[in-house]
C-alpha cells in the first residue's frame, strides 16, 4: 500500500491564547490556520501546541508568553498582544530572538477608562454597601453621607490613551486633574503635569493607568500610601502588581484609604483565599474592565492588524 501523501498548501499557524477572536479578526487572518488555546490556557499547554504547529504568530489574551515557548516554535515571528499591557511576554527574550512584541494599544481605552470611572463612583457613593443595605430592608437616609468629588483633587499614574480618556471625565465632573507621567509628551491642558511626590501629598483619588514594569512593581505600598492623605480612595484597572496589597489591606482597614476599587490583582485569578475578599472596604472586578463587546472587537481587530504588518516585514504576510 502506498504511503499518504503529505498535505499540499498547508497554511501557517497563528496561535490564539484563548477560546476564540472576534468575527472581524478571523476575517482578517483568513490566509492563516488559527489554533486556539481554549478559555484558560496554562504556558505548558501553549508550549505543546507551539511544538505540535510551529506557529508563526501568537495572539495573546491570556497566559504567559515565555522563552521556553518562543523556542518551542521556530518560525515564530510576531507575539501581538490582544490588549495595550506586555508585562505577560518576556520581552527580552523576544528581542533576543528577533521576535516583534506588539500591543493593541488604544483598542480599549473607552471600555477601561468608563470601568475606572465607575469603581471611583462605587467607592465615593458607597453603591455596594448601600445597595446590600436595601436588599436587607434598610433606609439609611438619615445616617448616610456620600463623597462629594467636584473640586477634588484625582491623581493619575499614567497618562497614555486610558489614563487621559479618564481624565477629561473626571475634567468634566469638575475634578482637579494631576497627573504623573515620564513618557507623556503632550497632554490636554486639563490635565496638570506633577511628579510623584505630589499625587501622593495631594490627591484626594489616585487611580493607576500605567504598565508594570520592573521600576514600579509595588508602586503603591506602605511607604507611599502613608504619604497619601489620609482617606484617599484607590481605583486600580491597571496591573495588580502595581500594588503591595497586604499594605493596601492595611491602609483600608486604618482609614488611612477609605475605599479601593480593584479590577486588576497581583495573581489572577483571584483564588478563595485572597485577603480582600470579605473586606467591607474593597469594590472588586475580576479583571474585566476592557471586556466589552465594543472593546472584543477593537482589540481583535487591532491585534489581527497588528500581526499581520508584522509578518508583511517579514515576508510572511501571505498563508505559507
Amino acid at each position: 500500500m502506498s504511503a499518504v501523501p503529505p498535505k499540499q498548501n498547508t497554511k501557517a499557524v497563528i496561535l490564539v491564547t484563548a477560546a476564540d477572536l472576534a468575527p472581524q479578526a478571523v476575517a482578517l487572518l483568513r490566509d492563516y490556520e488559527l489554533v486556539y488555546a481554549g478559555k484558560t490556557p496554562q504556558v505548558p499547554e501553549l508550549i505543546e501546541l507551539a511544538r505540535r504547529h510551529d506557529p508563526v504568530a501568537c495572539i495573546v489574551r491570556y497566559s504567559s508568553i515565555t522563552a521556553e515557548l518562543m523556542d518551542a516554535s521556530p518560525s515564530l515571528r510576531v507575539v501581538s498582544k490582544h490588549g495595550s499591557g506586555t508585562d505577560t511576554i518576556d520581552k527580552a527574550a523576544a528581542a533576543a530572538r528577533g521576535i516583534d512584541v506588539t500591543a493593541a494599544v488604544g483598542a480599549n481605552a473607552a471600555a477601561v477608562a468608563e470601568h475606572a470611572l465607575a469603581l471611583m463612583l462605587a467607592c465615593a457613593k458607597s453603591v455596594v454597601a448601600l445597595n446590600e443595605r436595601m436588599h436587607e430592608g434598610h433606609w439609611d437616609k438619615a445616617t448616610h453621607k456620600s463623597l462629594e468629588l467636584g473640586g477634588r483633587t484625582i491623581g493619575l499614574i499614567g497618562l497614555g490613551a486610558i489614563g487621559q480618556r479618564f481624565a477629561k471625565m473626571c475634567d468634566a465632573m469638575g475634578m482637579r486633574v494631576i497627573g504623573f507621567d515620564p513618557f507623556a509628551s503632550t497632554l490636554p491642558p486639563f490635565i496638570q503635569p506633577v511628579d510623584l511626590a505630589a499625587i501622593w501629598r495631594d490627591s484626594d483619588v489616585i487611580s493607576l493607568h500605567c504598565p508594570l514594569t520592573a521600576d514600579n512593581r509595588q508602586l503603591l505600598n506602605a511607604g507611599t500610601l502613608a504619604q497619601c492623605k489620609p482617606g484617599v480612595i484607590v481605583v486600580n484597572t491597571a496591573r495588580g502588581g502595581l500594588i503591595d496589597e497586604p499594605a493596601l489591606l492595611a491602609a483600608v482597614r486604618s482609614g488611612q484609604v477609605a475605599m479601593a476599587g480593584l479590577d486588576s490583582f497581583a495573581v489572577e485569578p483571584m483564588t478563595a483565599a485572597h485577603v480582600f475578599q470579605n473586606e467591607p472596604g474593597f469594590v472588586l472586578s475580576p479583571h474585566i474592565g476592557g471586556v466589552t463587546g465594543d472593546a472584543y472587537i477593537n482589540m481583535g481587530v487591532a491585534a489581527a492588524r497588528n500581526t499581520l504588518a508584522a509578518l508583511q516585514k517579514t515576508g510572511l504576510s501571505l498563508a505559507a
